[in-house]
């Protein structure tokens, strides 16, 4: 039988990234004990004034068809949002809703390129980005994030790697894997490429509000200058811990959301409205949970480090933000997709090989920081005590 291309294109681009994370959950449903650093699941339950806003919409009858944009009240508080943490207006009509951010992403990436377009994307980057781009068509070109540049992408390498067919700058600050935090600065210098070789910037910005104590918080939408070129995408699933109710947004210029109204139109035609209305009600109102995962999550950061980092030559990399922190196996091994699968099956502990997040980690791991910590300290003695014994 005959397939799509994209079929082929997304072949080994899914779900095969997770192996290890999948063996893990076999493990456990067989009942083996398995201690878990893989996905970043927040550590508290969706707060429960939120569950009874969707639920309390539904009961009003909030369940009919919403629209290719999304429900006005929702936003309106987006909009709202936005001018006052970004210092200058935004209007509603330069905002769209989609189920969560990776919605929004494919969304605004079909609606940028395709076929014989290049995205510059850092390299580590999220698992699921290299697929995103290569859907549409287009072809990803890797921008090493270097670990002695704290994994900041810096503009210059950008620069090298820009050809006639470069279409977008595809950031993700606070960054997956790797918990860098990009500066006002950064952008600007990027912004600057982006003016002058006539290019999107696309941000994904779903961990703004886990940014660690002492990091501050930069977007690209804050450069009025960049106003024509840039689009941020963004969630609640991690900053309101409602990762199961999949209602993510874009913002960007409002003839770029005129031009995509109908491919979203075409793809969903309108989102649940009663996830609109409590998802309007957590932007207008704050996470109530996001300075705990903050805390927790830069005080587990700390506990990787001190059981860790030096252990047999093993490195740990500390976060400015998120919930992962990512240690270097290197010393030990160059495959550390070999090291976390043994690590699993002789250890019990599943984290995530840093080559599902690109080849610039092929020696690196990742680890969830959304365990309690005594669990934490627990896995990360044994990685110490496997790494210590540990034969390629």
């Amino acid at each position: 039988m005959r397939y799509a291309a994209i079929t082929d294109r997304l072949a080994g681009l899914g779900g095969a990234k997770w192996a290890v994370h999948a063996r893990a959950r076999a493990m456990k449903a067989a009942g083996r004990p398995v201690i878990e650093l893989t996905i970043g699941e927040p550590d508290v339950a969706t707060p429960p004034e939120l569950m009874a806003a969707a639920s309390a919409a539904m009961l009003a009858g909030r369940t009919g068809y919403s629209n290719g944009q999304g429900e006005p009240a929702l936003l309106v508080a987006l909009a709202a949002r936005y001018s006052a943490r970004r210092g200058r207006e935004i209007l509603p009509a330069q905002v769209m809703c989609f189920p969560g951010t990776q919605t929004t992403l494919y969304a605004v990436l079909m609606g940028l390129v395709g076929a014989g377009d290049e995205v510059l994307l850092g390299d580590p980057m999220y698992a699921t980005y290299e697929g995103l781009i290569a859907a549409t068509g287009a072809r990803m070109v890797p921008v090493p994030l270097l670990a002695n540049a704290g994994f900041r992408i810096r503009a210059e390498d950008i620069a090298e790697r820009i050809t006639p067919a470069t279409r977008v700058i595809m950031l993700n600050s606070p960054h997956n894997p790797t918990g860098a935090v990009l500066t006002r600065d950064d952008f600007a210098a990027i912004g600057a490429l982006a003016k002058a070789h006539d290019l999107w910037i696309l941000c994904d910005e779903v961990y703004e509000d886990l940014v660690f104590d002492g990091v501050a918080f930069a977007s690209p939408l804050d450069l009025p200058n960049l106003a024509d070129r840039v689009i941020v995408a963004s969630s609640i699933s991690k900053s309101h811990a409602a990762p199961g109710f999949r209602s993510g947004w874009c913002v960007g210029p409002a003839a770029f959301i005129e031009r995509l109204l109908p491919l979203s139109e075409t793809m969903l035609f309108g989102n649940q409205p009663f996830i609109a209305d409590m998802t309007a009600q957590a932007i207008a109102e704050g996470s109530p949970v996001a300075a705990g995962m903050v805390e927790r999550f830069a005080r587990r950061a700390g506990l990787v480090h001190g059981v860790l980092d030096g252990v047999a030559g093993v490195r740990v990399h500390r976060p400015d933000a998120g919930m992962f922190a990512l240690v270097d196996v290197g010393a030990v091994t160059a495959d550390g997709e070999a090291f976390a699968l043994a690590l699993l099956e002789q250890a019990g502990v599943a984290v995530m090989p840093g080559a599902s997040f690109g080849e610039a980690l092929r020696s690196w791991l990742r680890l969830s920081l959304t365990q309690p910590d005594d669990v934490i300290e627990v896995a990360c003695g044994r990685i110490a005590e496997f790494a210590k014994g540990y034969k390629p």
